[in-house]
Order: structure tokens, then C-alpha cells, then sequence
């Protein structure tokens, strides 16, 4: 197996790609994202001990979206799909996606934020870490960066500016490059979806009063924007006729680069509707419950005070009744 010029300890396979080759267990000699995943998910479960003896309940269906999106990033480096993605430009493609558009919603509807402000305890104290965080959160410099079309922008680089740029074979030339790559991919997506599902607090959260907008709209316009840009992306690599980078140029296993190139473009193709209709179906059950919040608070409000906004929402239309009965008698 050639080494493509890699520096650094890399595993690299010799047998040509089957559905169990790919999934099978098969970290780098150095896995770093399998090591941080793992400790991510140590961390995550014992926040959530941690708020199980004080006697807080934390929701089961967040836990389980933390785990998957770790298991997603575990199946990225931690099989042997990672070694066939230095080899295959489709492997790594598939890689790009989930890292990209899959763990990034998977990991924020784990709720990461909220969880550490719930565990860390409230303080007077200027450097106390909970005020921190959240002076951090609300800070200036995320709101322009959590600003959708800087997140927007961010995203859509992570396809065009790297694959249309020498950055790509830089990066995939080293080890710790490769692993640098994977680690802006899971960033830069849960930069994204931070504020698209808003379960967390965020800049956005804090700023409700003083926008005009309204968020549901620009959660959808964010859903919406990049789809395009992601199909244009795939269509763009299927019909190029020269290879996008120089590090996938040899035959592995008899497949010709150039076809193998036209599979990844559309893997980035297909792979945008997954999480889209991931995103919607969530948008839509948040709002449902937003509905069915208020529907109950608007009934307790009306057992509280005997439905005075009803009853005086009847006399203003009674109201309008007489004027206009009025109006009409003088007019005759």
C-alpha cells in the first residue's frame, strides 16, 4: 500500500473495501478523536450523575443524542472506514458528511451547555467558571461570530474552501493535519446547529427582545440556505473531468480516481437530505411543544383569573357592535 507521502504514524489498508472491512474496530496507532470522544462522553455521564444525586432530573433523550453523536465520531476514526478514507476519495467523503452534517446535530441536541451551567455552582465571583461560560456565550465576539451568515459562510468553507484549495492535500499530508480536519469538521457543524435548534443557550437566546425578526424564521432560512450550495458542491465534483486533489491520483485496488471522485460528489449529494429532514422533524416537534406550552399556560392563566382576557376580548367586540350600531342609526 502506498504511503500517498504521509509523515506520522497512519494506518493504511491493504485489502479492497467490503461493507464489514470498513466498519470494522480499527483505531490509528494514535487515536485522537476516539480519545476525545470518549472522554467527552465520561464527562457528559458524569455531569448528569452529578445533577441525579442533587436530586435533578436530567431528559433520558438527551443522553441518548450525546451518545450517538459520540458513536458517530468513534465510527468516523475509530474503524476501519478512517484508513479507507486515506486511500479512497468516497470513503472520505462519507467521512466529511457524518463529521460534518450528522455528530454536529446529534452532540448539540445533547444540550452540552446547558448540562455544565447545571452542574457548576452559581457564584457571586467574577471568575466564578459558571459566569464565565456565560459571559462567553453572551460576549460580543459570538455574537458576530453566531451571526447566520457568518455560520452560514463557515459551513459552506468547510466544502469549497477546502477541497477547491491546496489546503486539503496540506492537511491530509500529516497525521495530525488529518486529525485537525476532523476536529474543524465536528466544530464548525455544531457551530452551525447551535443556534438552529437553539437548545442551548446562545447569543441569539439572549437577543430575543431586541430582534424583529422572528427565529423560527431564520432557523428555516438557515436550513434552507446551504442545501443548495451543498447539491451545487456534489453536482460540481461528479461532472469534473480533473481530479479536485492530487492525494487521491493512484488506483487503489484497481478503481480509477476519476470514478471513485464522481461516487464522492454524490455521497455529498445525497448526504444533505439526511440531515435536513433531521433538522425540520425537530424544528417541528420543538414548535409543537412551544404550542402546547403556551395552550397550558394560557389555561391556567384563565383558571386563575376566571378567563378575564376572553371576557374582555368579548366586550371590545361588543364594543364595536354598538358603534357600529350607532353609526348606522345616524346615518338613517
Amino acid at each position: 500500500m502506498p504511503e500517498h507521502g504521509m509523515s506520522g504514524l497512519m494506518w493504511h489498508p491493504t485489502l479492497p473495501p467490503t461493507f464489514m472491512r470498513v466498519i470494522d474496530w480499527h483505531p490509528q496507532p494514535i487515536p485522537i478523536i476516539v480519545i476525545l470522544a470518549v472522554l467527552g462522553l465520561v464527562l457528559y455521564v458524569f455531569c448528569v450523575w452529578l445533577l441525579h444525586r442533587r436530586g435533578v432530573s436530567w431528559p433520558v433523550s438527551r443522553l441518548i443524542w450525546w451518545t450517538l453523536g459520540i458513536a458517530t465520531v468513534a465510527l468516523v476514526d475509530g474503524t476501519a472506514l478512517n484508513g479507507y478514507g486515506m486511500a479512497l476519495f468516497s470513503m472520505h467523503m462519507i467521512q466529511h458528511m457524518i463529521l460534518s452534517m450528522l455528530s454536529p446535530i446529534l452532540l448539540v441536541l445533547g444540550a452540552p451547555i446547558t448540562l455544565m451551567l447545571r452542574v457548576l455552582p452559581a457564584g457571586s465571583s467574577r471568575w466564578n467558571v459558571r459566569r464565565v461560560i456565560l459571559s462567553i456565550v453572551h460576549s460580543p465576539f459570538m455574537r458576530v461570530l453566531t451571526n447566520p451568515i457568518v455560520t452560514t459562510v463557515l459551513f459552506l468553507m468547510s466544502l469549497y474552501g477546502l477541497y477547491f484549495t491546496p489546503a486539503f492535500d496540506w492537511l491530509m499530508s500529516t497525521m495530525w493535519g488529518h486529525n485537525l480536519m476532523f476536529i474543524h469538521f465536528v466544530a464548525i457543524g455544531m457551530l452551525y446547529f447551535w443556534n438552529i435548534f437553539g437548545v442551548d443557550p446562545s447569543p441569539r437566546t439572549s437577543s430575543k427582545r431586541r430582534v424583529r425578526i422572528d427565529p423560527t424564521v431564520v432557523q428555516v432560512f438557515e436550513i434552507v440556505a446551504t442545501v443548495p450550495f451543498h447539491a451545487f458542491f456534489g453536482i460540481v465534483v461528479m461532472m469534473s473531468t480533473a481530479l479536485l486533489t492530487s492525494f487521491y491520483q493512484m488506483p487503489m485496488w484497481g478503481t480509477d480516481p476519476l470514478k471513485d471522485q464522481f461516487l464522492g460528489g454524490g455521497i455529498a449529494w445525497a448526504f444533505t437530505e439526511i440531515p435536513t429532514l433531521i433538522m425540520l422533524g425537530v424544528l417541528v416537534l420543538k414548535w409543537q411543544r412551544s404550542d402546547q406550552r403556551l395552550s397550558r399556560r394560557l389555561d391556567r392563566q384563565a383558571d386563575r383569573d376566571g378567563d378575564a382576557t376572553l371576557q374582555a376580548y368579548n366586550r371590545y367586540l361588543a364594543s364595536l357592535s354598538d358603534a357600529d350600531q350607532d353609526d348606522r342609526r345616524r346615518r338613517g
